[in-house]
């Protein structure tokens, strides 16, 4: 060895798995495969809203014939590995995706993040991304990242907000529907997550929230002690 530094050695450490047949229950809502069952629920939802796609790689769909072909597409691949979000009685509010799965490094990102409207910013949303989260890091997966938009002020807000540490902006970094994306990384590492978990298992806490579902601590709040770096648009 010529004495330069070189990282600190990984030891015990075995590559984790890549996601398959994922089924995580919570209080709020349970994560489950994405499957044809869910398309005619999250078609409604969503038709009409063609904000929503503003920031996906996709263009809204015009039929459900055209989103069932979409779900049945993508819920084949192994990568990104679709999810449906669904309230406990099965009722689907949104998708999600494990991506850009590297298992020889420990790295997983959580994306293609499409929330129907009538979802969005609720508490089972957070669930859902605790859930993910948690599956991610008890499988053994060293970094988890979240990636978005660079112009996605909201999406960059709520990473933030689930505890994830600003790391930059990759500059014109793809082309995605014929126009520039600048993409803003965030990401957190399993030394974390013990901290972070605990954050969240204070803000689900039933004492957390009044009889009406009013929160008395934000998450944010709660996950920003262990931020190493801040977005600084927010």
């Amino acid at each position: 060895m010529s004495g330069r530094p070189t990282g600190p050695a990984v030891a015990d450490w075995s590559k984790p798995p890549r996601p398959a047949d994922i089924h995580l229950p919570g209080r709020f809502c349970r994560i489950e495969p994405l499957g044809l069952s869910h398309a005619p629920a999250l078609f409604e939802a969503i038709k009409g809203q063609d904000w929503v796609f503003d920031y996906m790689y996709e263009e809204p769909f015009q039929s459900l014939a055209d989103y069932q072909a979409w779900v049945e597409m993508v819920s084949a691949r192994p990568d990104p590995y679709f999810v449906a979000l669904c309230r406990p009685d099965g009722t689907p509010f949104g998708t999600a995706s494990f991506m850009r799965i590297t298992q020889a490094h420990g790295v997983i990102e959580v994306g293609n993040i499409n929330i129907t409207p009538n979802a969005q910013r609720s508490t089972a949303v957070t669930e859902a991304m605790f859930l993910m989260m948690g599956w991610a890091f008890d499988s053994g997966y060293r970094r988890y990242e979240w990636k978005c938009n660079a112009l996605n002020a909201p999406s960059r807000r709520a990473a933030q907000r689930f505890g994830f540490s600003f790391e930059g902006i990759f500059r014109r970094h793809m082309i995605v529907k014929d126009r520039n994306r600048d993409t803003a990384w965030f990401a957190m590492v399993e030394d974390e997550w013990p901290d972070l978990r605990h954050a969240y298992q204070t803000w689900l806490s039933p004492e957390n929230f009044s009889a009406d579902g009013t929160q008395r601590q934000r998450l944010g709040a709660l996950t920003a002690p262990y931020l190493v770096s801040t977005d600084p648009t927010l």
